[in-house]
């Protein structure tokens, strides 16, 4: 089974050339769908998708010139509007026979001439509406990465993981391991905004941190609770002409804020609770402030390492591959009747 992997997010795609279980060759491009919002253009993505693509396709002649990749697989916002082309979330609950089911395959010549899998988000609670959106939640991409961590055990339903991308998202796994719900933020792109874009920009630094001060979280946290999030994040402002802290303790404090504004919405709608297992996806220094956070909290926590969260997103792409219809067709290359949208 030998397969180009793709996950396309907000602000980032990369590719994968998998060869059976082995990784062959990896690449990335800071191409995603910010950037067809953008430009109101999906040019940008396709001309990304479409060099990595060839990138590993060079790789796998590299290797072999008889043993070629025979199709794509695409997760994440790929299946978005603003992606390589619009398919509807799938209704959760959700495992993975029933994400299978919902994928579908994709014909996109300006992009590549191989077969391309393209596996839909998932969506939870109610239609929806004025009365009920706040019930309401959608996710592209993580669903496959919670197919991977539960086939590889990493996951111990019933559990919660907790993707801190872009989006922070917490998703509930129930008793057979299927997506029962979700709820997202922006706090992802918030911080990211407030560390760029805002009279902060000079308080704190403008990168992703390699560690974060548990007490500077704390306060931060502190500060939400007292005085709200907007407030709080001016106290950044305000720490910095006091001259509090440097720029990397202050960073932690803003992110303290977002951490109390998310847990407390978390545990107000019930997705944590005393006994619940969690499973953190996402960079070192946040899993790790995360996990501290809810572990006071008596919440069982593990932050997983970029290669588990590597490998269980591959490990979803290769499982729905599998699971999916004419999957057979594919591998014998006798492939026709791709889905046109």
């Amino acid at each position: 089974m030998f397969a180009i992997y793709l996950d396309m997010g907000t602000t980032n795609t990369r590719a994968w050339l998998v060869d059976g279980n082995s990784i062959v060759a990896k690449a990335a491009r800071p191409v995603g769908v910010r950037d067809t919002a953008r430009d109101r253009s999906k040019a940008r993505i396709h001309t990304a998708v479409a060099e990595l693509i060839e990138e590993m396709r060079i790789e796998a002649r590299d290797i072999s010139h008889s043993h070629m990749p025979s199709c794509v697989v695409a997760a994440g916002m790929s299946s978005s509007p603003l992606g390589l082309a619009d398919l509807p979330h799938t209704r959760a609950p959700i495992g993975l026979r029933e994400l299978a089911a919902s994928a579908r395959w994709l014909d996109l010549p300006e992009v590549t001439d191989l077969p391309i899998l393209l596996i839909p988000g998932v969506r939870s609670g109610p239609a929806s509406g004025q009365d009920s959106i706040s019930d309401t939640d959608v996710m592209r991409g993580e669903e496959t990465l919670c197919i991977g961590l539960t086939s590889l055990g990493l996951v111990e339903p019933p559990a919660v993981v907790l993707n801190l991308g872009s989006h922070w998202k917490a998703i509930q796994i129930d008793s057979e391991g299927r997506i029962a719900s979700s709820i997202t933020t922006l706090s992802g792109e918030l911080i990211h905004s407030a560390q760029a874009q805002t009279v902060l920009a000079s308080a704190v630094i403008n990168e992703r941190p390699q560690e974060l001060d548990q007490a500077w979280i704390e306060a931060g946290m502190t500060e939400h609770r007292r005085s709200g999030l907007p407030r709080a994040l001016f106290c950044v402002r305000l720490l910095e002409l006091a001259g509090e802290g440097n720029p990397l303790d202050r960073l932690a404090f803003m992110i303290g804020a977002f951490i109390a504004a998310d847990l407390d919405l978390f545990m107000a709608r019930g997705v944590f609770a005393y006994n619940t297992r969690a499973v953190i996806s996402g960079s070192a220094a946040l899993a790790e402030a995360w996990r501290r956070v809810l572990e006071s909290k008596s919440i069982v926590a593990v932050a997983l390492s970029a290669n588990q969260i590597d490998e269980a997103l591959l490990d979803g792409l290769r499982s729905v591959l599998l699971h999916s219809n004419r999957w057979a067709d594919v591998r014998s290359r006798d492939f026709t009747g791709r889905l046109r949208l």
